[in-house]
């Protein structure tokens, strides 16, 4: 395996996987250990140093931690991570991780002040939600005064666009995050910076077309090795959608060293390569004096 390091790579997606962080999640050995092929050795979970090895060996210099919402709290599948646990971790390392908010939309306001405590306190970077986990879709007004409160504090929200998987085969989720719902939010909140993550695949068309017409909205490329990315999703990256692509693994589900390994195997030009692996998610999220895009 050859490796590039010339880029000091930024993943924009990661889920905090301490053995403390997994006592919270009710038992998932079957969907990542299955479904996933999530490794022994990390199912288990890993220490924040033993991330931070794992992201120096593929030349990751900064990781976003989602303290993520996994459903409403009072049903028996879900889990919230406590915000606290990835402040604590950004804290700690503090020029290795930023902090995103997860969004629970059955919160309502309570939700939303929560999310400005977040942003206000804890230092957080932006948002991030499942829209299958709650079966709402990314346009239902439920989500809408978290838009709102996205905007005031001026953060991006990720979503997770495309089909769902069976993460509890006891509940089934419907795949209600295709692209084409975030064509209304884009119009309602032009300011609010939507970033559609897990590349939309099966939808990653219409997800193109979703960041092709609106400026707002852009792609984050996690969750699905780079070597199956469709053929017109590599071409969007090369070319007209250069500034509109951001780099991520949703680590466990995707390693690292891989990960990045087969984004180098892609062959993209070198513009298009160090705008997908950093520059983009500097300015979208507005880091390192970047402009807000």
């Amino acid at each position: 395996m050859t490796h590039t390091h010339d880029i000091a790579a930024i993943d924009a997606v990661v889920n905090i996987w301490t053995p403390e962080a997994l006592k919270i999640r009710p038992n998932r050995d079957a969907f990542f250990g299955g479904k996933m092929k999530v490794k022994d050795d990390t199912l288990r979970g890993i220490t924040h140093e033993e991330m931070l090895r794992r992201m120096d060996a593929a030349g990751i210099e900064k990781s976003f931690l989602i303290a993520a919402k996994v459903g409403p709290i009072l049903h028996k599948s879900s889990y919230h991570v406590p915000y606290e646990m990835v402040a604590e971790a950004v804290n700690k390392y503090p020029d290795r991780f930023y902090g995103l908010a997860g969004l629970d939309p059955t919160e309502g306001m309570a939700g939303v002040r929560q999310l400005e405590k977040g942003v206000r306190e804890y230092g957080f970077i932006g948002a991030h939600f499942y829209p299958h986990w709650f079966e709402l879709a990314p346009d239902h007004a439920k989500w809408y005064p978290f838009y709102a409160k996205c905007v005031e504090l001026d953060v991006p929200v990720q979503l997770q666009v495309g089909q769902s998987m069976l993460y509890d085969p006891n509940h089934r989720l419907r795949s209600v995050g295709r692209p084409i719902t975030l064509d209304a939010v884009a119009c309602d909140f032009p300011e609010l910076k939507l970033i559609g993550i897990h590349v939309g695949i099966p939808w990653t068309e219409e997800m193109i077309a979703m960041a092709w017409k609106h400026p707002n909205v852009y792609i984050g490329t996690d969750a699905h090795s780079p070597k199956y990315w469709p053929e017109s999703f590599k071409h969007y990256i090369n070319t007209f959608g250069q500034d509109k692509v951001i780099f991520g693994t949703d680590f466990p589900v995707l390693g690292f060293e891989r990960t990045r390994q087969e984004i180098e195997d892609l062959g993209l030009r070198p513009e298009a390569r160090r705008k997908i692996l950093r520059d983009n998610v500097l300015r979208i999220y507005g880091l390192d004096g970047g402009e807000g895009a």
